[in-house]
């Protein structure tokens, strides 16, 4: 496959360096990618760039994935209205080290000679003190050219401390640095990256008199302006500590049909005749959301597993859809503590498992206001115990308790309580 040709019909090239095209058609070209570690987890932002190195990868060429272990000492202003927290040294390292094993799950990195590398940037930042690189490096790069970038425009009002302007030089080197010693000819990125990565461009020409290239990915946003990856909770992550497998695959599932549209072609492997097919199909009955399931199931199975999906999609039906009783059962706590996150808890001990049911529903929980109440919904058919209708002479017992400590409460079809048994 001709790697830019694959990354234009996806919609994934928002600028490219002229040559850049002709680099990759010559031979096997190494390309990288930085990844900032100012967290413990990627999130789905940075997915984007890890399916460009997946394409990448899969075209025939080398991945270089760049963990800033310097940079992440200094921070980038890029897209950043004020200066960020600078990380103390161990906070970093974990990080490092959690970002690196999530790199892992994508790339190939024991496949000959286009395997998958990671680099980390403190490995040749460490012993280059500050009159060297300013020696070195410094001399290369005009002011002039540094404060012509919108990184460093866009914070002149507000303020920005040399050690961020100074950053976009740190990443220049980075591109110097692996082009010089890993043979690295192309940097990718994403499209708020451009100033930082045709500074290291210039760097290559001017201090290596070599040639260097580039290709940054338009910066994703939902249909209705809202910025992507985000939810009411914050980001989505890589991390299932972070973002249980079933929040991640409710987000893709929740796609509007516009967004579904250009996400399948971004965050998954299907080809251009699949993804046709798959569209026609969700336009003839957008109801079934089709599109929305395929993304949903192929990254969360890629992320995740194909078990995280299995639970993922048995948790969405309990909510959702048709489900049973034992689907309820087999769900782990945390998928089941995720599922149901937000609704109303109460708490009772073992010992109250033998009182009657109308005991434990409006006095010992309140989930009803009274007895009367409880019994009138209960003899029209609309309350459940862990997913199955009740008779008002139903027996509690320790057999009915989810994961050893739960029961589910349902009220009607959509009020859930949650009675947590200690």
């Amino acid at each position: 496959m001709n790697f830019v040709e694959e990354l234009e019909w996806r919609g994934m090239i928002h600028d490219i360096m002229p040559g850049t095209k002709e680099q990759f058609e010559k031979e096997m070209t190494a390309a990288y990618i930085g990844f900032d570690p100012t967290a413990d987890s990627l999130h789905i932002g940075s997915l984007v760039q890890i399916m460009i190195l997946v394409h990448l990868q899969k075209c025939g060429h080398k991945p270089f994935a760049l963990v800033g272990g310097a940079t992440g000492m200094v921070g980038d202003p890029s897209g950043k209205s004020k200066e960020r927290n600078l990380l103390d040294e161990n906070t970093l390292n974990h990080n490092l080290a959690c970002v690196q094993k999530q790199l892992e799950q994508f790339l190939n990195f024991d496949c000959g000679a286009n395997s998958a590398e990671v680099v980390n940037n403190y490995d040749w930042f460490k012993e280059f003190n500050f009159l060297e690189f300013i020696r070195d490096v410094g001399k290369h790069i005009s002011v002039n050219y540094m404060m012509a970038k919108d990184s460093v425009k866009n914070r002149l009002e507000t303020g920005m401390s040399f050690t961020e302007f100074s950053y976009q030089l740190v990443q220049g080197y980075d591109f110097y640095w692996l082009w010089k010693n890993k043979n690295c000819k192309v940097q990718l990125g994403g499209s708020d990256q451009w100033g930082n990565i045709v500074t290291g461009t210039e760097l290559v020409r001017r201090k290596g008199g070599g040639k260097a290239f580039a290709i940054t990915t338009p910066l994703i946003k939902k249909a209705d302006g809202g910025k992507f990856g985000k939810t009411e909770t914050g980001n989505v992550w890589l991390d299932k500590a972070k973002t249980s497998p079933y929040k991640f695959y409710q987000f893709w599932l929740n796609a509007t049909d516009e967004d579904a549209k250009n996400y399948i072609k971004i965050f998954t492997l299907l080809s251009e005749k699949e993804i046709e097919k798959l569209i026609t199909e969700h336009n003839e009955a957008p109801h079934l959301r089709t599109l929305q399931k395929a993304i949903a199931e192929e990254v969360t199975t890629r992320v995740h597993s194909a078990e995280d999906l299995e639970m993922a999609i048995k948790a969405s039906g309990i909510l959702f859809g048709k489900s049973t009783a034992d689907d309820l059962k087999s769900l782990d706590e945390d998928t089941f503590l995720s599922v149901f996150e937000g609704v109303p808890q109460f708490e009772m001990s073992k010992a109250d498992l033998s009182l009657g049911i109308l005991d434990i529903v409006a006095e010992k929980t309140q989930i009803f206001a009274s007895k009367g109440e409880a019994r009138r919904m209960i003899k029209s058919n609309a309350v459940s115990i862990n997913k199955e209708k009740i008779k008002e002479n139903h027996q509690l017992s320790e057999n009915d308790l989810l994961n050893g400590k739960y029961i589910l409460a349902q009220k009607g079809k959509k009020n859930y309580f949650l009675i947590i048994v200690a």
